[in-house]
């Protein structure tokens, strides 16, 4: 199985300038190849990482292998991070059938494991999702008729099903805080991009879906899908509305200050949905050294970092002035994808995930959870 995404939304909203990004998707051609604001990698370290001067790597979480004394899971897919006191904990979804769901690993503040745990289990390919203002992580299955599901990281409540946001074949999601509704993709050739609102801001039990449609060129408006729960013989969300935009295949989604930037593999495109404008447009098109566009997670300097299914594995960053570079990369991992990145509360630790490793095996224990710390911009 090839691909996955995943976005990552940060828990708390980002001061991201919605108008400078905006200046920027007027126009594919302001994003281009350029030199890293980190600058060049450096030589693979022990654990196959190549990574700018000033950062270091290590691995801390291998499939199958205990890790603060829980086994962790194979297929490591979206992440997120949550304050937790003077520690954080790192969230990763398992992209696996029937055992699927999502583990976390809480940190010291010191960057030390204190422990992990189980806080979804019994679902099926838990491919992305996001994190919410309220510290909970939407766990997202990409099967037919997937749902989301909201998990606790911090304790305390049981996870439970959001089937008013969508049965579909859900990647990513992300909250805008500012709109009070969460954005949502969904990884089919023929995929859709919708806003689920809430009836209440923080209760996701009920609420309406829209789809996203065409109003020509780059205009767009929302318009309700039907049946947000269609049964398995019932026509699906995505074909529903005949106006609706389709992308092919959607991946993350991470929003910030008025725009919602979210992937698509096979348009091997980072579109930006302007919240004020109620534009659609692409701020990279494929033609810079970012190849098999997923993950996308963001920072308040401005800048998006966007993780490679497949292509030569990096991470790359997209600034603000538009140059687009990679700030690492991972050699011997080419049946692999880099999954789930996420910045702990701080900014100076990026996690994320190699979802096959270097063996190429999904289901078993190829997974590796990376940490790289280093003097990111914030």
């Amino acid at each position: 199985m090839r691909r996955r995404t995943f976005l990552v939304s940060v828990p708390v909203a980002v001061a991201f300038s919605g108008a400078v990004w905006h200046e920027a998707a007027a126009s594919i051609s302001s994003v281009s190849a350029g030199s890293s604001p980190y600058g060049p990698l450096g030589a693979p370290d022990a654990n196959g990482m190549a990574l700018p001067a000033g950062f270091t790597g290590r691995v801390v979480a291998r499939s199958g292998r205990l890790v603060g004394g829980t086994l962790w899971h194979p297929a490591p897919d979206g992440g997120a991070c949550f304050a937790d006191g003077a520690g954080w904990i790192y969230v990763s979804n398992s992209e696996v059938l029937l055992i699927g769901g999502a583990s976390a690993i809480r940190f010291r503040a010191d960057g030390s494991v204190e422990r992990a745990y189980r806080i979804l289990s019994g679902t099926n390919i838990n491919c992305a999702g996001g994190a919410t203002p309220w510290q909970t992580w939407l766990s997202c299955e990409e099967i037919f008729r997937g749902r989301v599901y909201e998990t606790y990281p911090l304790g305390g409540t049981t996870a439970r099903a959001r089937p008013a946001m969508g049965r579909f074949k859900h990647e990513a999601a992300a909250c805008d805080p500012d709109h009070r509704v969460i954005y949502l993709t969904e990884d089919e050739s023929d995929g859709c991009f919708y806003r689920f609102t809430p009836t209440t801001w923080g209760d996701l039990s009920s609420g309406r879906l829209d789809v996203l449609c065409g109003l020509g060129g780059d205009a767009v408006e929302w318009r309700q899908v039907p049946d947000p729960s269609p049964g398995v013989l019932e026509r699906q969300t995505r074909h529903q509305v005949a106006a609706a935009r389709h992308f092919n295949g959607g991946e993350g989604c991470h929003y910030a200050a008025g725009v919602c930037y979210f992937t698509a593999k096979g348009d091997r495109r980072v579109w930006a949905y302007d919240t004020a404008r109620q534009t659609v447009t692409a701020i990279y098109d494929g033609t810079g050294t970012l190849d098999g566009v997923d993950n996308i997670t963001g920072r308040p300097s401005g800048d998006l970092y966007v993780a490679e299914d497949g292509g030569n594995m990096e991470i790359n960053i997209i600034t603000p002035d538009g140059v687009v570079a990679p700030i690492m990369r991972l050699d011997g991992h080419a049946s692999s994808e880099i999954t789930g990145p996420a910045f702990s509360p701080d900014g100076t630790r990026l996690y994320f995930s190699s979802q096959r490793g270097t063996s190429g095996e999904s289901a078993g224990t190829g997974g590796i959870t990376y940490e790289v710390t280093g003097p990111f911009r914030r």
